[in-house]
């Protein structure tokens, strides 16, 4: 890759002595030099060529002095980096360039194989700063598609050799749907629909995670959701009953639904599961997920709730009934399930 180098020194000699010391590495397109007389001058030429790699610069120049310069390349581009050029090689001028966010200091005159592997030295780090700036910037965009269980997980030294592996948890299953979506979807705009919905995910992401959930997946109009740990069963049930609320609380004024008030149907189910990476190593694609009986389950407990009902099973509500109010909504039959349940709504 060509690196574009910016040269600011008043003595035009210096400009001739590099286009002749670095004629084959310019022919060949491995640097590009411009060049500016003092500081004023250098720091229009890096507003007008924002793609300047690194700054060769002299101290001592009419104008704008190369120290000075220093401390406006800091402000204005802290990514950038200079090296000082300068036949001012006492210990004061070295500290205070240094201190002022130079990287190094070649001393004239010039043994351009010095400068050649300074400037290289240079170009490397700018190179890692960029990756790393990179790779913060990748990570925020990652952090918005991936729960943090996920990153929780890939952080483990395991990780690699563990790709494929799971591990069998009891924990807590959260499915919760938006009721009447879609007829929503079918005759409200495109861009309506995709503001409702990320405005009610957004509601319900905030009060799972205020209770130590995590979101495995967002499914349609529905978002599943994880809780381990101690009282897993409770911090849900607790999650469900702020959603809840909060959802009924919105009213949106809408085209073809004046006054609309959204409201949720809410599936959970308790037990054990297993948790691990699910999909194809081919395709590259997989999710960290928790499958299982219970899991299942919670979904088609979800299936059967009304709007504003919070479903779980008898056995899940004898274990919460001295935390929480439930009513027996009674025997009903899900599908895949050969024998009927006692399911219950969670009421506050």
């Amino acid at each position: 890759m060509k690196a574009k180098i910016l040269v600011v020194d008043d003595e035009t000699d210096l400009e001739l002595l590099i286009k002749q010391k670095f004629r084959r590495q310019i022919r060949e397109k491995q640097y590009e030099f411009v060049f500016a007389h003092d500081g004023v001058e250098a720091l229009e030429m890096l507003a007008q060529q924002p793609d300047v790699d690194m700054v060769l610069t002299d101290i001592n120049m009419p104008g704008m002095d190369g120290l000075t310069l220093l401390i406006k390349l800091h402000e204005s581009n802290p990514m950038l980096k200079a090296v000082i050029v300068s036949a001012y090689g006492d210990m004061d001028n070295i500290r205070t360039a240094m201190n002022r966010g130079a990287f190094d200091f070649v001393t004239k005159p010039v043994n351009f194989e010095d400068l050649e592997l300074t400037m290289q030295k240079t170009m490397e780090y700018v190179a890692q700063l960029r990756q790393t700036l990179q790779a913060i910037k990748e990570n925020n965009i990652l952090r918005m598609y991936v729960d943090e269980s996920v990153l929780t997980f890939m952080s483990r030294s395991e990780f690699e050799t563990a790709i494929s592996a799971s591990e069998t948890v009891v924990a807590t299953v959260l499915f919760i749907d938006i009721c009447g979506f879609t007829a929503i979807s079918e005759r409200e705009s495109a861009d309506t629909v995709v503001r409702l919905v990320n405005r009610y995910f957004d509601v319900m992401v905030k009060e799972i995670i205020a209770q130590g959930g995590h979101v495995d997946k967002f499914m349609g109009d529905a978002v599943m959701a994880v809780f381990r740990g101690e009282y897993h069963f409770d911090r849900a049930v607790e999650a469900a009953l702020a959603v809840r609320t909060q959802i009924a609380a919105l009213e949106d004024n809408l085209p073809n639904h004046p006054n609309y008030h959204p409201q949720v149907s809410i599936g959970i189910n308790t037990g054990e599961m297993v948790s691990g990476n699910i999909g194809s190593a081919t395709l590259r694609r997989l999710d960290y997920t928790v499958i299982g009986d219970a899991v299942n389950m919670a979904q088609r407990l979800q299936t059967i709730a009304q709007a504003g009902q919070i479903v779980i099973v008898e056995s899940a509500q004898q274990e919460i009934a001295e935390s929480f109010t439930c009513e027996r909504i009674g025997e009903v039959t899900l599908k895949n399930k050969s024998a009927p349940v006692v399911v219950y709504n969670v009421l506050g």
